[in-house]
């Protein structure tokens, strides 16, 4: 399931929940056929897409402390590596409100230091498994220094402008998708699915899949 925006303030501190053993969608997905206002959204407004010309967009919405994002994300990552050529994925993290704003600037960052691969995983296991308080920038800074970061590089690139940026047009893109909770699924600028609605993460997945096929057949 995901995470409702008025359940971020109640996040039980020893929140585990077993993520979801993997499955292929593919197949599942063919045969499915989905309902626009029951699996998935039809957005008003087209949100803004980042991806080139020719691909076909799918976002994740998510949230480090959000255990429903922990307890997704080894799914998501092996549904990553199937996907085709012309499907150009990526990470949002949300900010809901300005206590989101450091791990939001963590996961910019990372991602502009080259380090999601290394360090994406290690973060949900950090704040979710090991029970660390990753909450202001100097928490970050310091776990990611025991990484073996360089600290001064990684705070540089924090604190920077074109981060600023990005985290600001990142929770444009959130208010453009209308996401009311974590994890969620926004497809082509055009559409938007999530665990509440398409009954299960799982499901979701076979909710995007079938809503990109739409979107490469009316090209």
């Amino acid at each position: 399931m995901n995470m409702k925006r008025r359940e971020f303030s109640q996040v039980a501190a020893g929140a585990a929940l077993a993520s979801s053993a993997w499955f292929s969608p593919v197949a599942h997905a063919q045969a499915a056929k989905f309902t626009a206002g029951k699996d998935y959204q039809v957005l008003d407004t087209r949100a803004p897409v980042e991806a080139p010309a020719g691909k076909i967009e799918v976002v994740e919405f998510f949230w480090y402390s959000c255990p429903h994002c922990h307890a997704f994300e080894p799914t998501l990552a092996s549904w990553i590596k199937t996907l085709p050529k012309d499907v150009a994925f990526r990470r949002s993290h949300v900010a809901f409100q300005d206590s989101f704003v450091p791990q939001q600037r963590l996961a910019l960052t990372l991602e502009a230091l080259g380090l999601v691969e290394k360090l994406h995983a290690k973060v949900f296991h950090a704040i979710h498994v090991e029970k660390v308080n990753l909450a202001t920038g100097e928490a970050i800074a310091e776990w990611v220094r025991r990484q073996g970061v360089d600290k001064a590089k990684f705070l540089e690139q924090y604190n920077s402008f074109t981060v600023q940026t990005k985290a600001t047009r990142a929770t444009q893109t959130q208010n453009s998708y209308k996401v009311e909770g974590v994890p969620a699924l926004g497809i082509a600028g055009r559409f938007y699915t999530d665990g509440s609605m398409a009954g299960s993460m799982e499901r979701a997945l076979q909710v995007t899949e079938f809503l990109v096929a739409e979107v490469r057949a009316k090209r």
